[in-house]
C-alpha cells in the first residue's frame, strides 16, 4: 500500500526560495531532474528539464533526446489543500477530454500508475508533481493578433461550463472555491491588492469600484445556474494554437466559482488596453453561440472582470516579476486604477451592453 504524504504536515516545508536563482530556460535543480526521471521512468542521461515559469506553481519543460516530451508541474508549498485537491484537477481534465472533447493536454500517469507523484528537494521536503503531454504550438499571448481567437475561447468556455453543470464528480473530489473574499479579501488567495503601492487618491478609486462590484455580486446566488467548476485562469498565456487548432492548458487554479468569472479571467492584464473591447466582444459572441446570456449576466460579467483585475493586482504583490511579460507587469498597477475608474463611470463598459 502506498502511503501519501500529507501536504499540511510535510516536514520540512518546501519553499519557493529553492528557485530564487533559476530563471526561465535554466536547467532545473538536480533534485528536480532526478525526481522527474524517477517518477516517470525516464533515462536521466537522455532527459533535460528546464524551468518554464514560477507562478502559482513551478513548471518545467522535459525533453528526451532533445525532443519536447512533457511538461511537469511542482506544487507551490501551501497552495493545494490536499493530495485529492491535486488529483481532482487532473480527473476533471481527463473528463473534459473524454466527455466534451475539450482540447487539453493529457495528464501523464507516473511509473506507479498514479496521476500525482512526489519529488523530494535537498532539504528533505516533499513536493507534489504532475505531468502533461507536451503540446506543439505557440502561446496565444506571444501572437500579434490574439484578439481574433477570443470567439473560439468564449465558445470553448461555454462548453466547459456545460460539462461542469452536468458532470458527476468522483468520490473525494476536492477543489477550492473562488468566492469574493478569495479574490480580494484580506486573506485573498493570491494576495491583497491593498498591499500595492497606490497613492491615497488611487486607493480611493479602487476601493469605490470594489464596493460597487461587490454590492452587485452579493445578490448572485451560488446555484447551478451561476456557480460551478470553472477554469478560472483561461487567459492568453494559457491557450496554445497550432495549425488552426486551439488547446487549453493550466487547470491548476480550477475550482468552484461564478461561471462568468471566466470572462474576467480571459481578459486578465489586458482590460486597460484598447484591444480589450474587441477581446470581450468576441468572447461574448463565442459564448452566446453555445449558451444564452441575459443582460443580468452581462452586469455580473462586468463586475467579475473588475474583481478579477483587483485579484491580479493582489497577485502582483506576492509573485515574481518574471511571471509576466515586462510590459504587462509595469502596466498592471496604473492599468488597474484606469479600469476601476472606467467601471465606476460605466459598469457595462467592457461588455458592450
Amino acid at each position: 500500500m502506498t502511503i501519501e504524504p500529507s501536504l499540511a504536515a510535510a516536514a520540512p516545508t518546501g519553499s519557493l526560495s529553492a528557485f530564487d536563482h533559476v530563471r526561465r530556460g535554466d536547467a532545473a535543480p538536480s533534485w528536480v531532474h532526478g525526481g522527474v526521471c524517477r517518477s516517470w521512468d525516464l533515462d536521466p542521461g537522455r532527459t533535460a528539464v528546464a524551468l518554464i515559469a514560477v507562478s502559482e506553481n513551478i513548471t518545467f519543460m522535459v525533453r528526451v533526446d532533445g525532443v519536447p516530451a512533457m511538461v511537469v508541474r511542482l506544487g507551490r508549498p501551501g497552495y493545494a489543500e490536499s493530495i485529492e485537491h491535486v488529483r481532482s484537477e487532473l480527473l476533471w481534465v481527463e473528463a473534459l477530454q473524454q466527455d466534451a472533447g475539450v482540447p487539453t493536454p493529457s495528464p501523464r500517469h507516473g511509473s506507479d500508475g498514479d496521476l500525482v507523484q512526489f519529488v523530494v528537494d535537498d532539504s528533505g521536503a516533499s513536493w507534489t508533481a504532475v505531468a502533461f503531454d507536451f503540446v506543439t504550438g505557440t502561446m496565444l499571448e506571444d501572437q500579434s493578433d490574439f484578439a481574433s481567437h477570443f470567439t473560439e475561447i468564449g465558445a470553448l468556455t461555454a462548453r466547459l461550463h456545460g460539462h461542469s453543470r452536468q458532470w458527476a464528480r468522483p468520490t473525494g473530489f476536492q477543489r477550492f472555491a473562488w468566492g469574493l473574499d478569495d479574490m480580494t479579501g484580506g486573506g485573498a488567495r493570491w494576495g491583497d491588492w491593498r498591499n500595492a503601492a497606490l497613492t491615497p487618491q488611487e486607493r480611493h478609486v479602487v476601493e469605490r469600484a470594489e464596493h460597487t462590484a461587490r454590492a452587485l455580486l452579493s445578490g448572485v446566488p451560488r446555484t447551478g445556474e451561476h456557480w460551478g467548476l470553472i477554469h478560472s485562469d483561461l487567459r492568453p498565456s494559457n491557450v496554445m494554437t497550432h495549425d488552426g487548432a486551439m488547446t487549453i492548458i493550466d487547470f491548476d487554479d480550477c475550482g468552484d466559482g461564478y461561471y462568468l468569472y471566466d470572462f474576467g479571467a480571459a481578459l486578465t492584464f489586458y482590460e486597460h488596453r484598447p484591444e480589450a473591447l474587441e477581446m470581450g466582444a468576441r468572447w461574448l459572441d463565442g459564448y452566446r453561440s453555445v449558451a444564452s446570456l441575459s443582460r443580468d449576466d452581462l452586469e455580473v460579467a462586468g463586475a467579475l472582470s473588475l474583481m478579477r483585475r483587483l485579484t491580479m493586482l493582489g497577485w502582483a504583490t506576492t509573485h515574481r516579476a518574471d511571471a509576466l511579460p515586462a510590459d504587462l507587469w509595469d502596466e498592471n498597477l496604473p492599468g488597474t486604477v484606469e479600469v476601476a475608474a472606467r467601471y465606476l463611470d460605466d459598469p457595462l463598459w467592457l461588455v458592450g451592453a
